[in-house]
């Protein structure tokens, strides 16, 4: 997957009136400002910021609902288009929420049946019901769950059903929005578990989008990190969670407990971040940065190179020692 000058904005605003005497105008919500990326065959490319940063936005570009206002995004080569909904894509998106992603009224073998049917990989009931049981048991699931409604799961056992679904049409591309964050730490590490297992077993490619850093560490090859629509960091985890080089990074570092220091207390988040409809010129982190000089709040910041294949966006880069990925990872493992 390849991301080039990725803009995207949306126009908000009735452009009516807004009261008796004075019209509203519309306005242009930059959601995402201009960012490059690319995602090896077989790896897990993840991005992870606060929520409104633009992380869902990206995915569903990726995944063909939004239209860009500019840039381009191929896949194997092939520029997609949005809507495009070919079996020939090889995309599929694994959703945040288990409860509301799955159609309470359809039992399970429906449910993954769905894909298989509308792109005409299935021609009878039995070759259907044969794939269904295979996709469920690739998942842990038992083969007799196809004929149960989602209300009789639990909120791991749903999210596994989503990703069963998921891989019904064989894509090599999974999309994952925020896949974990509504289950409990415990069945997080089993989700995340059984998709590492898929991706040795399968080949596949994950974009992945958390919020939490503890599962960015566990599961992913390579780190974006993203402030206000722009990719502020970038570079393989070990390298941005060992010596993070963005002020921004570090603060979202300093907020995760670390099983290794129990008592140590935590530094919050300070700020809000601005809004996306009318960014703070210069580095739009430079509101909430303690290192903000006046060219960080005049002038965009410059792309450093930390390391062969590590970069920031920053007037002020510092690379700090952090503790272990082992650390980090350790409470969801």
């Amino acid at each position: 997957m390849q991301v080039e000058d990725l803009h995207i904005s949306f126009e908000v605003g009735s452009g009516g009136m807004g009261s008796l005497f004075k019209r509203q105008p519309k306005q242009q919500l930059q959601a995402v400002r201009g960012i490059s990326f690319s995602v090896q065959q077989g790896e897990t490319f993840s991005l992870v910021g606060e929520s409104g940063c633009g992380k869902s936005t990206v995915a569903r570009a990726l995944a063909g609902l939004y239209t860009p206002t500019k840039g381009k995004i191929s896949h194997a080569g092939r520029t997609l288009t949005p809507g495009d909904t070919s079996p020939g894509r090889g995309i599929q998106m694994i959703f945040q929420d288990p409860y509301a992603s799955l159609n309470p009224r359809w039992r399970v073998e429906r449910i993954i049946a769905e894909p298989l049917r509308l792109q005409n990989r299935v021609g009878t009931t039995r070759q259907a019901r044969s794939q269904v049981a295979t996709l469920l048991r690739q998942v842990g699931l038992a083969e007799g769950d196809m004929f149960k409604f989602p209300h009789e799961f639990s909120g791991g056992q749903r999210q596994r059903i989503s990703i069963a679904r998921a891989l019904a049409t064989q894509p090599d591309f999974l999309i994952c929005d925020e896949p974990t964050s509504a289950l409990d730490v415990s069945v997080q590490a089993q989700v995340l578990n059984l998709m590492s297992d898929l991706q040795e077993t399968l080949g596949l490619t994950y974009f992945f989008i958390s919020h939490n850093m503890s599962v960015i560490a566990h599961i992913s090859d390579r780190v974006g990190v993203m402030y206000l629509g722009r990719i502020v960091e970038l570079g393989p985890v070990d390298e941005i969670f060992r010596q993070p080089g963005h002020p921004y990074t570090r603060m979202l570092l300093d907020a995760i407990p670390k099983i290794d220091q129990p008592n140590q207390a935590r530094a919050a988040i300070s700020g809000e971040m601005p809004s996306a409809l009318s960014p703070p010129a210069g580095c739009a982190f430079h509101p909430r940065c303690p290192l903000a000089t006046d060219i960080c709040r005049l002038t965009a910041p410059p792309v450093h190179a930390m390391s062969a294949l590590h970069q920031i966006e920053c007037h002020h880069p510092v690379a700090a020692a952090r503790p272990s990925l082992q650390a980090i990872t350790g409470e969801i493992r």
